[in-house]
C-alpha cells in the first residue's frame, strides 16, 4: 500500500482510466463485431453498424487508447471483411 499522498492520489486515477478504457475497448470490438455480422446478413443497416465501427476506432485511437497505425490497420481489416461479406 503507498504511503505517499500523491501515489495514493495515482492509484485512484489509474482505477478510473482503467475502467473507462475497458469500457471503450469493449465498445470497439463489439461494434466490429455489429459491423460485421450486418454485412454479412445482408442487413440495410450495414452501412451505418460499419460508420459506427469507424467511428468507435478513431475514437479510441484519438484518445489514445490504440496507436494510430493500429486504429488505421483495423478500420482497413474491418473494410476487407465487410467488402468479401456483402
Amino acid at each position: 500500500m503507498a504511503n505517499i499522498k500523491s501515489q495514493e492520489k495515482r492509484n485512484r486515477q489509474n482505477l478510473v482510466r482503467n475502467e473507462r478504457n475497458k469500457a471503450v475497448r469493449s465498445e470497439m470490438k463489439t461494434n466490429i463485431k455489429r459491423a460485421i455480422e450486418a454485412a454479412e446478413s445482408g442487413d440495410a443497416e450495414a452501412a451505418e453498424a460499419l460508420v459506427l465501427a469507424q467511428k468507435s476506432i478513431d475514437k479510441a485511437a484519438a484518445t489514445g487508447l490504440i496507436k494510430k497505425n493500429t486504429a488505421a490497420r483495423r478500420k482497413s481489416q474491418l473494410m476487407k471483411s465487410v467488402n468479401a461479406a456483402s
